[in-house]
C-alpha cells in the first residue's frame, strides 16, 4: 500500500459521514468504456455524433436508429461490480458511507450492495412506456429488435437522462444535501466536466476532498488528497477488499 492509499485508509477509518461522487471511470474496470478518454465512445467514428444520437430530439425523430446505437454501445448486461463498487458497499455496511452519487446508468453500485445510490442520469435497468408508464427490465430492450413497444402499444424509453433533458430535481436535491453535510467527499472516476452534475461538488464545504482519477480535473487545486491510481485498486486496498 503506497503512502497516498495509506492516507486514504486513515481518513476512512476515522470518518463516519462519507459521500462518494463517481463517474464513468468507476465502471471502466468492469469492462464498460468511458466517454471522453482517447479510446472513449465520443472519440470513435459513428454514423452520427454520439451526443446527437443520445439526445431527446434524436430519440423522438429517429427512434429505431437510437436503439440500434443504444443496444450496441450503451448496454453491458454481463458487466459485474469491480473492487470500487464492492469497497463502497462495504463502507456503507460499516456505517461510514452515507450516499453514493453516480453519473453512471449501469446499476453496478446497487448490484454490489450499496442501498443509498443517487443516480443522477437514471438507470439503463429501468425502461418506461411513454404512454402508460409501465416499467420494463433491461431484458425487454435486449430481447427485442427495432423499437421496443409496451403491451399497450406505446414506445418504451430507457429511464436515462438524454441530452436536452433535465436532471431529476429530487435526486439532485438529495445529492446536494448529502454533499453539503458530508465530513469527507470522495470524487472518483470523473473528469468533473459534465454539468450540472459536476457543479454538485461546490456544495461541499469541508476540508477532506479526495480525488481519485487518472487525469487532472478542474477541482484538483481544491483537493486535500489526489490519487492518480486505479480507483478499484485504491479503494480495494484502503477498505481491505481481498483480490
Amino acid at each position: 500500500m503506497n503512502t497516498d492509499t495509506q492516507k486514504l485508509k486513515s481518513i476512512l477509518d476515522s470518518s463516519e459521514n462519507i459521500v462518494f461522487f463517481g463517474g464513468a471511470g468507476v465502471s471502466t474496470e468492469s469492462g464498460i468504456p468511458d466517454f471522453r478518454s482517447v479510446d472513449g465512445l465520443y472519440n470513435k467514428k459513428h454514423k452520427y455524433p454520439p451526443e446527437t444520437i443520445l439526445s431527446h430530439s434524436f430519440f423522438i425523430e429517429h427512434t429505431e436508429e437510437f436503439y440500434r446505437f443504444y443496444r450496441e454501445k450503451m448496454l453491458y448486461p454481463d458487466a459485474k461490480p469491480n473492487k470500487a463498487h464492492i469497497a463502497l458497499a462495504e463502507l456503507e455496511k460499516r456505517g461510514k458511507i452515507k450516499a453514493v452519487i453516480t453519473q453512471n446508468v449501469d446499476g453496478l453500485h446497487s448490484e454490489a450492495g450499496s442501498t443509498n445510490v443517487l443516480e443522477l442520469h437514471g438507470s439503463a435497468l429501468r425502461n418506461l412506456c411513454m404512454t402508460c408508464g409501465e416499467c420494463y427490465p433491461i431484458e425487454k430492450i435486449l430481447q427485442t429488435e427495432g423499437i421496443p413497444l409496451c403491451t399497450c402499444g406505446g414506445v418504451i424509453k430507457p429511464d436515462v437522462v438524454l441530452y436536452e433533458e433535465g436532471l431529476d430535481y429530487s435526486v439532485m436535491s438529495r445529492a446536494a444535501n448529502a454533499i453539503y453535510n458530508a465530513d469527507v467527499l470522495i470524487v472518483g472516476g470523473t473528469s468533473l466536466n459534465v454539468y450540472p452534475a459536476a457543479g454538485l461538488i461546490n456544495h461541499y464545504g469541508g476540508n477532506k476532498l479526495i480525488l481519485i482519477n487518472k487525469s487532472e480535473t478542474p477541482y484538483d487545486h481544491y483537493a486535500d488528497l489526489i490519487i492518480r491510481e486505479s480507483i478499484g485498486l485504491t479503494l480495494g486496498e484502503a477498505v481491505g477488499i481481498e483480490a
